[in-house]
């Protein structure tokens, strides 16, 4: 297993767990040293245990030693999370050359199976520079995107609706179907090339559906409709269906979605390929991301002094990794603003080091709230909606609550706090 991150690490275990013999590595000496003593690099509910019980029952080590790692593999896997910059651009050459040294030090007959987040093309590539460089060795590679999601990444490895993936030829079926028959036999088996574009063809409807909710939901609170309502109406529709990704709320965020919209927008652009729709999805989104920065310049103009509270730092619940998370955007803005900021997370240990003074980390979600003029909802963790159930009891009655994705709607009772969700009609 190369790459051990949130990736890496979950398929580590969940593959341990079901019988494999694996080794994980990785060019980071502190996440070797970390998994070594059955901790994964970030939080995911339930992974450390299962660490654990693998390296107990002797079916997963961890090595930084990438020769000893590859030299007797059948099969290396390679899931690093592909790192993103601030503009959501990957880093595609950095998991390349990993893939590059690993595969000089495997044994004749092995196959790469690749899950990191690549554009479709880059298994070509490997098997050109394999051919070219590694001339006394036959190794094959395939594609099994990843699907996790953070923070219910053990339950999608390991109970997932299907997997996808690209093979070359009928030996290399038999060979994954061994690996992963003992997770699922729901198996899409297709080319590698269609493996790799399923990936970005999924993520990039789903971003394609979160801004089309979003910029529905933005025409909604101007003509007095409610965004959630209309949610149903397209839900209950049988052309579009009840799991739509359909809900007002939030833009996307967490670099993943972003990623595949870059992807396929560089591959159009590099072929003269003209994609308006793709290529609007992520300025639709940018734009989405000043929904909160709107909302409250409309209720203080001068936002200099005021109180804020931002209740949940993560971009998602159940993870505690920052990556490009929306809060600490809006946060940044808000101090270039002047706003006094104070923020609860239950899963963040550190704040980012460029606040350092100047934001005050509560130990709680009701911390000297009494005195905040705004509570910002950042991250939907479910005790925040027992907070809201006695919000009363600690905040002032004219707290102006901006909740995005109406997480503590329906939690706040008879309480009549100013209230600001994405699509709802705007009564402020």
């Amino acid at each position: 297993m190369q790459g051990l991150w949130h990736l890496g690490s979950v398929t580590a275990a969940c593959l341990a767990s079901v019988g494999h013999e694996v080794v994980g590595f990785d060019p980071d000496k502190a996440i070797i040293s970390s998994l070594i003593e059955g901790k994964a690099p970030l939080f995911e509910p339930d992974l450390n245990p299962l660490i654990s019980e693998g390296i107990q029952s002797g079916k997963l080590r961890f090595t930084g030693n990438m020769k000893n790692a590859c030299e007797d593999a059948e099969i290396l896997w390679v899931n690093f999370d592909t790192p993103v910059d601030e503009d959501d651009v990957a880093d595609v050459d950095f998991v390349i050359n990993q893939i590059k040294s690993a595969v000089m030090f495997l044994s004749d007959g092995a196959l790469v199976l690749v899950s990191s987040q690549l554009p479709v093309g880059s298994i070509a590539a490997l098997e050109k520079f394999s051919k070219e460089h590694i001339l006394d060795k036959h190794i094959s590679f395939a594609s099994s995107p990843e699907n996790l999601r953070l923070g219910n990444a053990l339950k999608v490895f390991l109970h997932p609706d299907r997997v996808i993936v690209g093979v070359r030829s009928p030996e290399d079926r038999t060979i994954l179907e061994e690996l992963l028959f003992p997770v699922t036999k729901q198996i899409e088996w297709m080319s590698v090339e269609s493996a790799e574009m399923t990936k970005h063809a999924i993520n990039s409807f789903l971003a394609t559906s979160v801004t089309f909710a979003n910029e529905i939901a933005a025409i909604c609170e101007l003509v007095g409709a409610d965004a959630k309502e209309v949610e149903l109406g397209l839900k209950t529709e049988s052309r579009i269906g009840p799991k739509a990704y359909l809900s007002p709320g939030g833009p996307f965020a967490g670099g993943t979605l972003a990623r595949d919209i870059e992807f396929l927008g560089k591959i159009s652009q590099e072929r003269r390929l003209s994609t308006p729709l793709l290529s609007s999805v992520r300025l639709s989104n940018d734009a989405h991301k000043k929904w909160v920065q709107r909302k409250l310049l409309g209720c203080f103009p001068d936002l200099s002094g005021l109180r804020v509270m931002v209740w949940g730092l993560t971009y998602k619940a159940g993870t505690d990794t920052l990556r490009r998370s929306l809060s600490v955007e809006l946060i940044d803005w808000l101090l270039g603003q002047g706003v006094c900021v104070q923020v609860y997370d239950p899963a963040v240990k550190e704040l980012p080091v460029n606040w350092a003074n100047r934001v005050k980390k509560c130990a709680s979600a009701r911390e000297n709230l009494e005195e905040m003029q705004v509570l910002v909802v950042g991250t939907e963790w479910p005790q925040f909606k027992n907070e809201a159930r006695i919000l009363s009891e600690f905040a002032q009655s004219n707290l102006l609550i901006i909740d995005p994705n109406r997480h503590l709607q329906g939690c706040l009772g008879d309480a009549d706090f100013p209230y600001l969700s994405v699509g709802s009609r705007q009564l402020i």
